[in-house]
């Protein structure tokens, strides 16, 4: 009877410990999601689909084996918390839609994947969080992993690799492009890391600066030679990422979450003299930038024009035209266009559709209340970690995420995937960083 009953241990044992391995996988391997979708899928193009799907299929055998997992430990009661029912209403609605508005097989279930991989991936490690609260470190060692690998990546693209180096891996324009320039210019390389481009690496370079900042102004980074030699390869390789990135709403977004930072972190510790000082440089550095506005490396740097040439429709006018046809159909269509019938998904139809902003993205896909469903859960993780501020993570997380918002507006960032779900795993793992809970 005692050999039965610790055998059922073992067994049950090993299953959460697989659980959560499935996660950790996720979680750190997303990093290398873009090389290596790319690489295989270039040796078994077959099958490409499919070797680009990795992450969804674990996390649809992690979702059974979370339910399973609650189930036996008597726990079912995570599944009614709020955020957790507004996101199986978020899932539900898309379902529904699949069949009031047909996009084809693959255009709908690519946009399945697209629209619900990020906050289901939330979920699943909300619900590890709530079960096995002990793992938070091992997701948060995970996590600098990973960001050592884009970030040493991204400085051996500047200082050291050619800048077209991944094309020799099978990056081309037919699946992700080895690199970007700045309207043609090419003494201005963008690259990409081990991300999907340049865009997505300045939304990575927001996130990682910004927990950088807030656990050295929580005084987390403990003064010993590895954590030391890590935080300033994470700081310095972020800023070469950033500024490699030249993505303009990544430099926005930055300061911004590093100011949100430094002010929730140190408004107390700040004398009035400090903050005039402070004051006075924000100043200085208004009046530098209206000095230097009319030469070449403001156009190409923040304007993203080429003054010698470059293309005869640039980067700024396509947002603006993005953003202007997103919102005509956001007001004609209250009830959406249909699940993947916008971004990379639409691609698998006959009517692509490109829109640059999250927001109107979203209304897209599932229309006005799916929009207000996605901005219920968002605001209630952001208000959760608000709550949690005086934890580093957590003020971290709040600090990136306020920073991604603004990018959002000009970008679909969570479409891509490393982005979406580095931050929302982030925002699950920081909603328990006062070790407590919810009960």
């Amino acid at each position: 009877m005692v050999n039965r009953a610790k055998h059922k241990f073992n067994a049950l044992k090993l299953f959460e410990n697989t659980f959560i391995v499935i996660l950790l996988i996720i979680f750190g391997g997303i990093v290398l999601h873009a090389p290596i979708s790319v690489g295989l899928g270039a040796l078994w193009p077959n099958y490409s689909l499919l070797i680009k799907s990795w992450k969804e299929i674990l996390m649809l055998l992690a979702g059974l084996m979370a339910l399973f997992l609650l189930y036996k430990s008597k726990q079912m009661k995570i599944l009614r918390d709020p955020i957790i029912i507004a996101i199986a209403a978020y899932g539900l609605l898309h379902l529904m839609l699949l069949s009031f508005m047909p996009q084809g097989l693959t255009s709908s279930l690519a946009g399945l994947a697209i629209d619900l991989r990020y906050v289901y991936f939330f979920g699943l490690v909300y619900v590890a969080m709530r079960l096995y609260p002990g793992k938070r470190k091992m997701f948060i060692n995970v996590g600098i992993a990973g960001a050592l690998v884009v970030l040493v990546f991204a400085m051996l693209q500047v200082f050291v690799l050619p800048y077209d180096v991944l094309k020799y891996i099978g990056y081309n324009t037919h699946t992700i492009s080895p690199y970007l320039t700045i309207d043609k210019n090419y003494n201005f390389i963008r690259i990409n890391s081990t991300l999907r481009g340049p865009n997505p690496l300045g939304a990575f370079a927001v996130l990682t600066l910004t927990m950088v900042v807030a656990a050295a102004m929580k005084n987390k980074i403990k003064k010993q030679r590895w954590p030391l030699i890590t935080s300033a390869i994470l700081s310095f390789g972020g800023v070469i990422a950033l500024c490699a990135s030249y993505s303009r709403s990544a430099f926005i977004a930055t300061i911004v979450a590093i100011t949100i930072v430094v002010f929730v972190a140190g408004f107390h510790k700040l004398s009035t003299k400090l903050w005039i000082t402070i004051g006075c440089c924000c100043l200085a550095l208004a009046g530098a930038f209206l000095l230097i506005s009319n030469t070449q490396f403001v156009s190409n740097i923040f304007l993203h024009i080429n003054p010698n040439g470059g293309s005869s429709d640039t980067s700024n006018q396509a947002h603006i035209r993005s953003q202007s046809e997103g919102l005509n159909q956001l007001i004609h269509q209250p009830l959406g266009a249909g699940i993947g019938s916008t971004g990379s998904a639409s691609m698998f139809s006959n009517r692509p559709e490109i829109i640059e902003n999250q927001f109107l993205f979203i209304a897209h896909e599932v229309g006005w209340l799916g929009l207000m469903l996605f901005i219920f859960i968002l605001a209630s993780i952001l208000a959760r970690l608000w709550e949690l501020r005086n934890d580093w993570l957590a003020l971290g997380v709040f600090a990136s995420g306020i920073g991604l918002l603004l990018i959002c507006i000009l970008l679909p960032i969570w479409v891509d995937d490393t982005i979406s779900i580095i931050w929302w795993g982030l925002a699950a793992i920081a909603m328990f960083s006062d070790n407590k809970g919810y009960n």
